[in-house]
């Protein structure tokens, strides 16, 4: 027979670690709540035409409602947990991970979003040229050999080998039209 004692020991340790996870889960949530909500206001802030920004505005509405409903849905499987269904605790992960990949497909298909995706890219990149061009220079201002020489060497090498092979095949012509002449 099992102690009752232990039962209640045992059921404590399950509550009290699962109202943990549930905490730290609700804690992520509020935290990339709070992210999403700066991250999307920066957005839209930045937009400049008033159609951009009703549409963006429409998609953080949209991304809002389908993290409200992955709280009420949450909230009512803690409930039928607490009511003594037997509930995974991966299926409060996947709704948690649903509802993100949900709300970003709101928000990554405005207008908005790829207006501010475009002009982050074009900042990269312009980023990353200023720093390969300052790169070139430091590297060829201490006498190193930088990626466009490599590139121009090899060039060069290609263009020796194409005429290498042609003066190749001119001499085997050559050759071929001596030794023609020497068995008449």
């Amino acid at each position: 027979m099992t102690d009752p004692t232990s039962q209640v020991h045992d059921w404590n340790a399950a509550a009290e670690q699962w109202n943990e996870q549930f905490l730290e889960a609700l804690e992520q949530n509020m935290e990339a709540q709070a992210q999403f909500v700066e991250s999307w206001s920066e957005t839209v802030g930045e937009a400049a035409e008033e159609n951009e920004v009703s549409e963006g505005v429409e998609g953080y509405a949209r991304a809002y409602e389908t993290w409200m409903d992955a709280s009420q849905q949450m909230v009512e499987r803690m409930n039928d947990q607490l009511e003594g269904e037997d509930v995974d605790i991966e299926e409060f992960r996947d709704i948690w991970l649903n509802t993100a990949n949900d709300a970003f497909k709101d928000v990554m298909s405005t207008t908005a979003f790829a207006k501010m995706t475009g002009e982050t890219v074009g900042d990269v990149l312009e980023a990353q040229q200023q720093a390969d061009e300052a790169a070139e220079t430091t590297l060829r201002t201490l006498g190193f050999a930088t990626e466009s020489d490599v590139v121009e060497v090899g060039d060069r090498l290609v263009e020796l080998e194409r005429r290498q092979h042609a003066v190749e095949q001119k001499l085997d012509r050559v050759l071929e039209h001596l030794e023609d002449q020497d068995e008449q």
